[in-house]
């Protein structure tokens, strides 16, 4: 496919070009940043006349793409301020879903967040390990964003019958060398804000290649971490210690991500490759 990929310079969006172009996909990268060249235009996202202008075609470069993969982002809470965050945000993702529309591109895979959990976890999840069944519960104006996508997404879907939009809540992102740093067991709240969870950015180029091969027409979301957490301490022991009387639902196994990739791995066949636990995060 030709694929358009916003954020293309980021922690993720670079390692996800990486991967497309190796699966031999054809990638343009558009970002604000970047280095120029063949396969990256520059483009300023919260400016809709750029944004479908560089979509629909850009001299050389391409005369159009079949799918689109929206990346760009602030990427977390506390980087911006709160009104900058949700003005950059939520614009640049509406811009591009609906140029998208506009133009026909009916593929949209996009990052939403595993935020929408309710993370921090200052107020404990419903039940563990957590999935998507539950309602979001945005703690913070960067989290209301991704809640305010995944619902744009939804009304955009029903007016277009044809078109796919597939959320990917992304745990946090992580490369080879920051695996330096684990485990993080000395203190199991350090980690307790996202359930001890993590995604390797391979795995996470996996999914975004996995939902543009198998995701229908409609919108889903889908929970995407790696297989494990980021502590050698068993979950029991963790979840007894920092969320005494939560619900737990099933086996929570002796390190099993507590994000649960269950839909994912069913409806888009996606199955995590990488940890820390291999050595600089080989595959394990």
């Amino acid at each position: 496919m030709k694929i358009a990929l916003t954020g293309s310079s980021g922690k993720l969006g670079s390692v996800v070009a990486r991967e497309l172009r190796s699966a031999g996909h054809d990638v343009i990268g558009l970002d604000l940043h970047g280095s120029r060249g063949p396969g990256f235009v520059q483009v300023d996202l919260t400016d809709y006349g750029q944004v479908i202008d560089a979509l629909a075609g850009v001299n050389d470069q391409h005369d159009g793409v079949d799918a689109l993969v929206h990346l760009a982002a602030i990427p977390a809470p506390g980087i911006r301020s709160d009104v900058a965050t949700f003005h950059n945000n939520m614009m640049s993702t509406f811009n591009v879903f609906w140029a998208a529309a506009r133009l026909g591109i009916t593929k949209i895979v996009y990052a939403s967040s595993e935020t929408v959990l309710g993370l921090p976890f200052d107020v404990p999840p419903p039940y563990i390990p957590v999935d998507e069944q539950y309602a979001p519960r945005p703690e913070s104006v960067y989290s209301l964003v991704k809640t305010l996508e995944e619902h744009l997404a939804r009304e955009l879907v029903r007016w277009h019958p044809s078109l796919s939009i597939t959320a990917l809540r992304f745990s946090n992102v992580m490369v080879p060398e920051d695996y330096a740093e684990f485990p993080f067991d000395a203190d199991a709240r350090t980690r307790k804000w996202n359930l001890w969870g993590y995604i390797d950015a391979r795995d996470g180029a996996q999914a975004v290649q996995r939902a543009l091969e198998n995701a229908p027409a409609g919108f889903d979301n889908f929970i995407i971490a790696a297989a494990d957490t980021v502590m050698t301490r068993p979950n029991a022991e963790l979840v007894a210690e920092v969320f005494p009387g939560v619900e737990t639902r099933g086996e929570l196994g002796e390190n099993t991500t507590l994000l649960s990739i269950d839909k994912a791995r069913r409806l888009l066949g996606y199955e995590p490759q990488y940890s820390w636990r291999s050595g600089a995060g080989a595959s394990a």
